[in-house]
């Protein structure tokens, strides 16, 4: 009882968690998107980012973060500019009166000189760079002429740096700033941009330089717990990179801090190596390169103050949300989250795609129920409707001037119908001359026998007529309907197979490494694609084999025997030289393989037959084989033949079904020209795996299977195609075994025999005394016995194509695997 309850409190428990989890993130989504909205769209970023960088100062004197910060918010966000402004006038004063009154000159002067440079130059994006540069440089030599009546070198020196660097930085603020303030960016970043991200975060990081408390400096914390971040999400190359960037700012803001910049950069490599420790190896890694490079640097006496530094810095490392070291991963190449990311996107295309095939499937398939549903009416309704409306055509050519109307067709309407209606069918059967009694007691009805009966047999023509297109016009939308069904059936298959994601088979991978590498073979690498019967897709990498064929001699049998079907090799990439990897494709072998055989002449031993033929891989463990005979000989019949075989060889390759395809091709032949040039098609499709066949022939000549000793004929009866609109194809099935001879062949061969009555046995007794088996042969001396008994001529084109069934046996026999004998992967 008590497991029992156990076992219903553990969902419980579970499911409260859930929630309690669910909730958590469902409160911090909500919070993390208003702090977004609260500082994104009401501009407080930029009033922190401007506080901070108004005091930003580099080399003791020089402001070159200031003005490019402004100018770049001015031209993206000319709305929050003024807050920007105001943000780095305050952001001065708090260093000196001076610094805030250089700032404030130098946004004054950078709206006089874009004043004065949008006369001459339009291009405000282009522009901007120079424009802050030529401020920069004015302003600083302007103040320092009103505080210094004279001016050195070094003046002229500091003043070229300042403005050199305010250039560079409007470069990268305009690149940066972009990244930060939109609420939804780009997914990927380049490691340019990450660099740029970087330098704007170390300029404002630059603002908090003397900020201290009790020896504790702001920018060393918040330097390194930026180190710490990036080193965790992007591993080393990220982590040093960016304890590089801002250590090098920082140092330029404070010379003291430069051994600072060896200690981000150590820190940030140590952390992202040891970064699969996941947040606690980091944050080792920072402590290693803090006691490292303090020792060294500064030696022992500010050990402590740097050690306690850092460990401030790995608690707000920490304490930092995984949800947001997740969505700064998912913008950075390499990460998993990016990867993850990627991966969804692409399957949200794909499933896009997938939808919008099952859209197109499910047009096709509701047009071809709108073609199909036409046909569904009661017939007898369709034949009383045809008949009232001949019988009204007849009687408007005839009873409507006739003044005994009235009597016929209002006191006595049923018995006048009646007999119209039994003159029609009697006239459409050509029996109303015969029936005396009929058109005796018609005279007797009617005034104008003789002219109605004229009227009925000359419109029974037109009506036959009509009748006749219709029925032609209904086949037509019919055949549509069965086509735009089939078009629908390939649709919706295409979209099963986008929608089919990649199965995930480690543990198999490590069974077969495990079995080959118990074996004694080498594996670099596994990967299954697919572990379904009949349709196995494995690829591996294994060291160079030096052209000894261990994939088809020893991995192939192996693998036949733990998946307990063939293996075969199916593409192999042999490696170059002795320390590369050859890369191997395995596939599943089909249980039969078709050889063939043709012997081919076209009449009076011709270059151009009217008959052509094909072998055609469908590619879905399916084999076709198709002869077609063009009317007549010549160009022409090569001609209607060649096109009847592309034709289906295209569409059987798109996966419509065969009776579909070759109801599509017979409407295309019958419409394509109004010559009386058809064509005859005889296919026979295979199924490699468990040899059922269908044999659909249309005009064409029977086909034989010979089994031993025993001769199986395979005949239907069709038309051939383009000569009607409307026919059923007759599909007749076989089940082929190995060792069985198919041969098809034309009406060339099959009636070419001179003296013969009964061609059926004739053909079956020369096939019978046949001793070889090689189709080739089988195919020559088929058409040289008919040659023969026409002495030697050829009086019509002759083509004869022998197939010979076999068991596809591998090259190489299984080798037995004591370990997973009796266990098959899955």
């Amino acid at each position: 009882m008590e497991k029992v309850e156990r076992r219903l409190m553990e969902p419980i428990a579970d499911l409260g968690m859930g929630k309690t989890h669910q909730a958590v993130n469902r409160f911090f989504q909500r919070f993390s998107s208003r702090l977004q909205l609260f500082f994104l769209h009401k501009g407080l970023v930029y009033v922190l980012i401007g506080f901070l960088l108004g005091r930003a100062i580099i080399l003791s004197e020089v402001l070159p973060f200031a003005l490019p910060f402004f100018g770049a918010v001015f031209l993206m966000k000319r709305d929050k500019a003024h807050l920007a402004g105001l943000a780095l006038i305050a952001g001065g004063i708090t260093v000196s009166i001076e610094v805030s009154i250089i700032i404030t000159m130098s946004i004054i002067g950078f709206f006089i000189i874009k004043r004065l440079s949008s006369y001459f130059l339009k291009d405000q994006l282009k522009t901007l760079p120079f424009v802050i540069l030529t401020t920069v440089a004015t302003v600083r030599i302007g103040y320092l002429f009103m505080t210094n009546s004279t001016l050195t070198i070094y003046d002229y020196m500091m003043a070229g740096v300042e403005s050199g660097l305010s250039f560079i930085l409007t470069l990268i603020f305009l690149q940066s700033i972009p990244l930060i303030s939109a609420r939804r960016y780009k997914q990927t970043l380049k490691i340019e941009e990450i660099i740029c991200i970087m330098i704007l975060l170390a300029s404002v990081m630059t603002g908090l330089v003397g900020v201290t408390y009790q020896n504790l400096q702001a920018e060393h914390i918040f330097s390194r717990y930026m180190v710490l971040l990036f080193a965790f999400i992007g591993g080393s190359s990220i982590g040093s990179t960016v304890g590089v960037v801002t250590g090098l700012i920082l140092s330029l803001a404070n010379v003291g801090n430069l051994y600072h910049m060896s200690l981000l950069a150590f820190s940030g490599l140590l952390g992202g190596l040891l970064r699969e420790g996941q947040k606690l190896g980091t944050a080792i890694g920072l402590l290693i390169g803090t006691v490292l490079i303090s020792l060294y640097g500064q030696g022992s006496a500010d050990l402590m103050t740097t050690l306690l530094e850092s460990m401030i810095a790995i608690l707000l490392f920490l304490i930092t949300p995984k949800a947001i070291t997740g969505r700064l991963a998912k913008h950075i190449p390499g990460t998993n989250e990016y990867t993850q990311e990627q991966q969804q996107y692409v399957r949200k295309i794909r499933d896009v795609t997938a939808h919008r095939v099952d859209q197109f499937s499910q047009v096709f398939h509701a047009l071809s129920e709108s073609f199909a549903t036409f046909y569904d009416k009661d017939e007898a309704d369709d034949d009383q409707r045809e008949t009232d409306l001949f019988l009204s055509s007849i009687t408007e050519s005839t009873c409507q001037h006739c003044f005994k109307k009235e009597k016929c067709w209002v006191d006595n309407f049923d018995t006048t119908y009646d007999y119209m209606e039994r003159i029609m069918h009697e006239t459409k059967q050509h029996t109303y001359q015969n029936n005396v009694k009929l058109k005796k007691d018609f005279h007797r009805h009617c005034s104008k026998a003789n002219k109605v009966e004229e009227t009925i047999e000359e419109e029974i023509n037109y009506f036959q007529a009509n009748q006749k297109l219709k029925k032609e016009v209904q086949e037509s939308r019919r055949l549509v309907a069965e086509q735009l069904l089939g078009v629908s059936h390939v649709m919706e298959d295409l979209s099963k197979e986008i929608k089919r994601e990649q199965e995930n088979h480690f543990v198999q991978e490590e069974q077969i490494r495990d079995a080959l590498q118990n074996f004694g073979i080498e594996i670099v690498n596994v990967d299954i694609y697919s572990l379904e019967q009949g349709n196995v897709d494995i690829e591996m990498s294994i060291p160079f084999c030096n052209g000894h064929g261990e994939c088809e001699k020893i991995i192939a049998p192996m693998l036949s025997d733990i998946l307990e079907e063939s293996i075969i090799v199916k593409n192999e990439e042999c490696a170059n030289y002795p320390n590369g990897y050859c890369h191997v494709s395995f596939g599943s072998a089909k249980k039969f393989r078709i050889k063939t055989g043709v012997a081919h002449a076209a009449k009076g031993g011709g270059l151009v037959s009217g008959d052509s033929y094909s072998m055609i891989d469908l590619g879905v463990g399916k084999f076709a084989v198709a002869i077609s005979d063009g009317m007549g000989n010549g160009v022409r019949a090569h001609f209607e033949s060649n096109e009847t075989i592309k034709l289906l060889q295209k569409i059987l390759q798109s996966g419509i079904e065969e009776k579909v395809a070759i109801k599509t091709i017979n409407s295309i032949l019958s419409l394509r020209t109004t010559d009386e040039i058809f064509s005859t098609l005889d296919l026979a499709i295979v199924d490699l795996q468990d040899g059922n066949s269908k044999f659909l022939k249309i005009g064409s000549t029977p086909s034989f299977v010979k089994r031993g000793d025993k001769i199986i004929k395979i005949q239907a009866s069709n038309l051939p195609m383009g000569i009607i609109d409307e026919f059923d194809v007759d599909v007749v099935g076989e089940r082929l075994k190995a060792g069985d001879l198919l041969i098809m062949m034309s009406d060339g061969i099959f009636e070419g025999p001179r003296h013969v009555e009964n061609y059926d046995l004739w053909m079956k007794r020369k096939i019978g005394e046949i001793k070889t088996v090689d189709p080739q042969e089988v195919a020559d001396l088929i058409m040289e016995e008919v040659i023969r008994t026409r002495s030697g001529k050829i009086e019509d084109d002759m083509t004869v194509v022998v197939s010979a069934i076999e068991h596809n046996t591998p090259k190489w026999a299984s080798i037995p695997v004591t370990k997973y004998e009796s266990k098959k992967i899955g």
